[in-house]
């Protein structure tokens, strides 16, 4: 046996254990998932091969539909906003002219290390319209404070739960990637009279724009995904936050209270699908831009 198959076969053994985790707990419940798609429960004749009718009833219903929707508009809103916190923040980070600089990154990075559970419970208390405090300092001030948990305000408030959770992650993404930009670069652009603006348009912003497609991406599949900060604030507004309010919320709502197992299996199918394709929109227009 020579060193180089010596060497591959020592490779397998590495990565074996990992192959085996993500044949077992990813790729089997996938397949499986996507077997139960094929079949409907029926109270007559119990569960039956359906083929593809799940799927066409899923992309029919106006349900599913809204909630993508939703979801979507969620995203146009709070994925822009989100990133122009974090990018500005990593660039006055980087810039050098802040005082305490570490201090202030890592109190934009903390909120990210709380739990999406313990974050969406705290806001809902804050967002609270009998018991909240922004409620209680409208009484004591003599006005009506707006109604956070309201239809008109639930989506803000949601962006804004996800927001403070993940600024600082995007943060520290850009961060990261703007600590490899070469110092030269720097110095020459200041040789050039290039100020602290210039140099964050022309060099610093364009280094960053890898990261920032990166930041985009996760969020993509992040908003689409949306789930406990909607499950969690439906219990203080349920007439607002129904069980459809997000994709992944209705087909929880489909496999654990309707007990629609494979109708919910299909759903969960469909979302992915539109993920892929709104990430390979972002990647294709990104791409283009880039090459322009």
């Amino acid at each position: 046996m020579t060193v180089r198959t010596a060497h591959r076969r020592a490779g397998y053994v590495f990565v074996a254990p990992f192959l085996a985790c993500f044949l077992l707990l990813f790729l089997l419940p996938l397949g499986y998932a996507a077997y139960l798609s094929l079949f409907k429960d029926q109270l007559v004749g119990g569960t039956v091969f359906v083929g593809l009718d799940n799927y066409a009833r899923a992309l029919a219903d106006e349900r599913l539909i809204g909630g993508v929707g939703r979801v979507a508009l969620f995203f146009l809103i709070q994925v822009p906003t989100m990133l122009l916190i974090a990018l500005v923040a990593a660039l006055a980070i980087d810039s050098g002219l802040l005082r305490l600089a570490n201090t202030i990154r890592l109190g934009i990075f903390v909120p990210y290390a709380v739990p999406s559970v313990v974050a969406t419970l705290m806001w809902g208390y804050l967002y609270g319209p009998d018991f909240g405090p922004l409620a209680q300092l409208g009484d004591r001030l003599g006005f009506a404070a707006p109604d956070l948990l309201g239809d008109g305000l639930m989506l803000p408030a949601l962006g804004n739960i996800v927001t403070w959770e993940f600024v600082g992650y995007n943060m520290i993404i850009l961060y990261a990637a703007l600590r490899t930009v070469p110092a030269e670069q720097y110095e020459a652009a200041k040789v050039d009279g290039a100020n602290a603006w210039r140099i964050a348009w022309h060099i610093k912003i364009p280094a960053l724009r890898p990261a920032l497609l990166l930041c985009l991406i996760f969020s993509v599949i992040g908003s689409f995904q949306l789930f406990a900060e909607p499950n969690l604030i439906q219990r203080l507004a349920p007439t607002v936050i129904s069980s459809a309010y997000t994709p992944n919320l209705y087909a929880y709502s489909l496999a654990f209270t309707s007990q629609q197992v494979p109708y919910a299996a299909a759903v969960s199918f469909l979302l992915g699908f539109v993920i892929l394709v709104v990430s390979y929109i972002v990647l294709a227009a990104t791409g283009r831009r880039g090459r322009r």
